[in-house]
């Protein structure tokens, strides 16, 4: 299997590094992501795997790989959720989208199973920062196979304020 990222040693995902996430405030202007849609039942995900291994061929085919890997689902419905993939430019034939403003970002590491616990903390640490959530974006930082590799499961929550 070709590596996408050269730093991963798993040949997917590289290892994540937490500093740059965790209680951050990060601003984007026009940032670029392919966008996609997951089917869930209930916020578990049924197609995960086939829609991002679709998208990555196409973002790679058009060679578009962003330099470090961003992947953000919006758990909007219990039946499924958006997902945004940065990509350095335009993907032919895909649905392409830029997210601007200011998002509040906080790293957690655990099962999904602490999701609804990670969700009020994160709440709280915007509350903190006298801040109130417009919207709400999960980073899932890596692949479960890779979690498993690296013997961590990070999750990024970034709430644009």
């Amino acid at each position: 299997m070709e590596k996408l990222y050269e730093d991963a040693e798993t040949g997917c995902c590289p290892r994540f590094d937490p500093k740059p996430w965790d209680k951050k405030r990060i601003t984007w202007k026009n940032k670029l992501f392919l966008k996609d849609h997951v089917i869930s039942v209930f916020h578990i995900p049924l197609n995960f795997g086939n829609v991002i291994v679709k998208n990555m061929e196409m973002i790679k085919k058009a060679d578009a790989l962003s330099p470090k890997p961003l992947m953000l689902s919006d758990e909007n419905s219990f039946f499924g959720s958006d997902v945004y993939i940065a990509t350095s430019r335009e993907v032919p034939g895909a649905e392409m989208v830029r997210i601007s403003g200011t998002f509040l970002s906080k790293v957690f590491e655990g099962p999904y199973q602490n999701m609804g616990k990670w969700i009020a903390e994160m709440n709280a640490y915007a509350k903190s920062e006298k801040k109130q959530a417009r919207k709400t974006y999960f980073f899932y930082t890596t692949c479960p196979s890779c979690a498993k590799y690296y013997g961590k499961n990070y999750t990024v929550i970034l709430m644009q304020v």
